[in-house]
């Protein structure tokens, strides 16, 4: 499917969900849409989020559903891993091992893009031990460690599971279909080497919306409480994703390269967000709005919904929502 921008109306039309202030003056603005389930299921949006977009690792739930739904059974601890964008602690490094493990495997059944640890402290600890870039320090390692268990599983190959054809991708893809109930426009391949499926902003918010309203019990519910409770695993100190997990207990959340957002509550409320420009500075600032209008009024959330902007070692400024926006969501 043909993505031209320049034939595109769309990004043109957006509106401004985030504005960067210094001192007082107005340096930046990032644009994109936003969808919103409420309770009942009733749909409002912002901007056009019909819009086919690679929900980078904001799909990892949707892929972590797929492998459960296929046979992969782990603790939740261990399951939240699968779904996450971790920092490469030892906690991490640890945890994607013992995902490894319960199918027999190491490290070396890995096929992810190789990488030191996003955790500048984790970064420097392990080269001051002698480490070098490797698979399981990546950030999506726990999800390539949950798809070659499930590979295992299944009695399907290891090797070349990353392969679009693969029967592991091919039950992702359905997986992803069926849960955004729409028809993949593209498949592409993600950051870490595997596929990635393009959706629209809608399909997305439809998909968590979905996996957190799951019967108890079921591949859905497990993915969705598992990322809940364990939200460190699912990022790391300072993300976010996490801090605002944190601040929003029970709400399953998660956030994707090139400014992604899915989240959804246990009440059936539900968004998904895409800015794009893909400002990763803005992300936390979009969903800690949305949160807000939620009803969450917590220091995790009231931090990313005015997110500091420095100079000289103070803060001058901030990241915050557009009055547009923040009027649309009545905060």
């Amino acid at each position: 499917m043909a993505n031209d921008l320049a034939a595109s109306k769309l990004f043109e039309t957006n509106p401004v969900l985030i504005e960067v202030v210094r001192s007082g003056y107005l340096e930046s603005i990032h644009r994109g849409s936003v969808v919103l389930y409420d309770a009942s299921g009733k749909i409002r949006t912002f901007g056009n989020p019909e819009r086919k977009t690679f929900p980078r690792s904001s799909h990892k739930p949707l892929q972590a559903v797929a492998m459960v739904r296929n046979g992969l059974d782990l603790p939740p601890h261990l399951l939240a891993l699968v779904g996450a964008s971790h920092e490469g602690t030892k906690e991490h490094v640890a945890t994607a091992r013992a995902i490894l493990a319960t199918a027999g495997l190491d490290e070396s059944a890995l096929d992810n893009t190789m990488s030191m640890p996003e955790s500048p402290e984790s970064a420097y600890q392990w080269a001051i031990e002698g480490g070098k870039d490797d698979r399981i320090h990546h950030n999506c390692s726990g999800k390539h460690s949950g798809m070659v268990a499930t590979c295992v599983v299944n009695g399907w190959p290891v090797v070349g599971y990353r392969d679009p054809e693969h029967p592991l991708q091919k039950a992702i893809a359905a997986t992803v279909e069926d849960l955004a109930e729409e028809k993949i426009a593209a498949t592409a391949i993600d950051g870490c080497g595997a596929p990635i499926h393009a959706i629209s902003t809608n399909g997305l918010a439809l998909a968590y919306r979905k996996i957190r309203l799951a019967t108890p019990g079921t591949p859905e519910a497990r993915v969705a409480d598992a990322m809940s409770a364990y939200p460190f695993l699912v990022g790391g100190d300072g993300r976010d994703v996490t801090d605002l997990m944190v601040g929003a207990p029970g709400v399953l959340a998660k956030d994707g390269a090139e400014a992604v957002y899915g989240a959804a509550h246990k009440d059936g409320r539900a968004m998904a967000s895409k800015l794009d420009d893909g400002a990763l500075r803005a992300n936390g600032t979009v969903f800690a709005a949305v949160l807000k209008s939620w009803g969450y009024d917590t220091p995790e959330v009231n931090n990313w919904l005015a997110y500091p902007v420095s100079g000289g070692g103070n803060q001058v400024g901030e990241i915050r929502p557009s009055k547009e926006f923040a009027d649309w969501l009545g905060i």
